[in-house]
């Protein structure tokens, strides 16, 4: 067999095996229906709070709805982590994994199946949350093209703090430790431009704020779909779009990796 014909055929194997991992994960939502709701209802709730109890918009030039929207859906991709994170400390407790080990599988294939898993219900929330953006007045104003091309990016950012995710969930180990990192994401989101300009901040903060990876994806998503943008004389505010591949595509390099690895280590 030759080299090309290996490579297929290891593909083809990955492909395989991970596909049934997802279809088990895809099966978890049947069994365990509230708590997929938990993770549609929450970000909505987010947005209609910060939308109508607690408004904002200082430093904003435009509607703040237009402006809050593209921000909330940038939040979203950094929220929900924890059930992913659960999912695979389980596995590692319950000994699921040393039950993969015994079968003829690839063992990256069982991250893999999770995050394509993760993946659609992320998709699902994002289209949950458009259509109550939708409802309460937002609008985007590009192409349909730029609407796909928004919504890629914010994919993007999802497939990277999953990683990140499924990594530290096996460096804590255990599911009662996931809670306290998964806390270590309300900071990382807030701290970004997703619904307050950095204008509004100390200028420190607002330096801070403008090179968040978030920050990024809110500012090039909003400009993708022509609603207002946060100003910013940085190289970070003018280079949005450029970051917003950059941060995800360096996150997905460093975290990948270091995951399956530790999958791997794990599981000896």
């Amino acid at each position: 067999m030759s080299t090309t014909q290996q490579r297929d055929s290891a593909l083809s194997w990955v492909a395989a095996d991970s596909w049934t991992m997802t279809r088990r994960e895809l099966a978890h939502w049947v069994r365990q229906p509230v708590q997929v709701v938990i993770g549609l209802v929450f970000p909505v709730m987010l947005l209609l709070m910060f939308g109508y109890l607690i408004g904002g918009g200082q430093g904003i030039e435009g509607d703040f709805t237009d402006y809050l929207v593209p921000g909330m859906l940038t939040m979203t991709m950094a929220f929900g982590l924890e059930a992913t994170m659960l999912s695979v400390t389980q596995d590692l407790n319950k000994g699921v994994i040393d039950r993969f080990r015994s079968m003829p599988m690839n063992s990256a294939a069982v991250l893999v199946g999770r995050s394509i898993a993760d993946m659609l219900q992320s998709a699902v929330g994002l289209t949950v949350m458009i259509a109550v953006g939708y409802l309460i007045g937002w609008r985007w104003h590009g192409g349909f093209a730029s609407f796909l091309a928004a919504v890629g990016l914010l994919l993007l950012l999802r497939f990277a703090m999953l990683w990140i995710g499924i990594y530290l969930a096996m460096v804590a180990g255990k599911p009662e430790l996931v809670q306290a990192v998964q806390i270590l994401v309300f900071p990382v989101a807030f701290l970004s431009n997703a619904i307050a300009s950095p204008e509004s901040m100390p200028s420190w903060l607002g330096a801070v704020v403008e090179w968040n990876p978030m920050s990024a994806t809110a500012t090039a998503v909003r400009g993708l779909f022509g609603n207002p943008v946060a100003t910013g004389d940085s190289w970070a505010a003018a280079n949005a779009e450029l970051l917003a591949v950059a941060w995800p595509v360096a996150l997905i390099v460093v975290f990948f990796p270091l995951a399956v690895s530790r999958f791997r280590d794990l599981s000896r």
